[in-house]
């Protein structure tokens, strides 16, 4: 399928009551047809079975600055065919919360760059490469399944670092990739109270809020239940 079908296409999906909906759940951008995710999702499914080489319609689809282009980009490329620049370029156009997500968790996790962009991306100042670099922590924590506790426990210092940063894209990532450690396994989960109660220790008015939120969860007697049911069987609940 060629760039200019898919355009077409989704002009002829446009709906201007979400692209209202959408600012409400603070997604702006500059180009929005204001459709669905279901809707994307079956079209981006559909584009995969007629088109045989993707990346390249990828790379044009997000030149576009469509959102819903965007975001159709990120469902369809292969993982194996992103490169670091590739990454680098498109983060840097990241101007929303949901296009920064949706393509850490869908594409950007699952490249071999990912690790290393964590630790690159969450240095930054500017807002969503910022929180693009810890977003990627929790992607990476629900998705690599392989990966062991120590590979996974690098990232608790980003996070203990981070959590003094006011703005309300970067605090809420802080406390989720804090929430998705902790629930991982017992382990994680006591090494992610640990760090919450160093963010508490902060006493800013942004730490205080990621640290009750995360301790208010992994502390949970039915978090840890479940926590246990997909852990090894030796190990045991840790009521605190």
């Amino acid at each position: 399928m060629k760039i200019e079908e898919i355009i077409k296409k989704l002009e002829s999906l446009k709906n201007p009551d979400n692209i209202a909906g959408m600012a409400r759940f603070r997604i702006v951008t500059k180009k929005a047809f204001g459709i669905s995710a279901p809707v994307l999702k079956d079209f981006a499914k559909e584009i995969k079975k007629q088109t045989e080489e993707r990346h390249s319609l990828v790379l044009e689809l997000w030149q576009t600055e469509i959102h819903e282009a965007r975001i159709i980009a990120y469902l369809i490329d292969d993982p194996k065919q992103v490169t670091e620049s590739q990454m680098d370029s498109w983060v840097k156009d990241f101007d929303n919360w949901a296009i920064c997500d949706g393509t850490c968790g869908h594409l950007f996790c699952r490249t071999d760059f990912a690790y290393k962009k964590v630790f690159e991306w969450s240095e930054c100042e500017e807002e969503f490469i910022k929180r693009a670099g810890i977003v990627l922590i929790a992607w990476l924590t629900v998705h690599d399944k392989k990966a062991d506790d120590e590979k996974i426990a690098q990232f608790l210092p980003i996070l203990e670092n981070k959590a003094n940063d006011d703005r309300n894209f970067i605090k809420k990532a802080v406390n989720w990739s804090l929430r998705q450690i902790g629930k991982r396994n017992l382990n994680l989960n006591k090494l992610a109270v640990e760090s919450a109660e160093k963010i508490k220790a902060q006493n800013t008015k942004s730490a205080r809020w990621i640290a009750a939120d995360a301790l208010r969860e992994l502390k949970n007697e039915k978090t840890l239940e479940r926590i246990t049911r997909k852990s090894e069987p030796n190990q045991k609940v840790v009521l605190y």
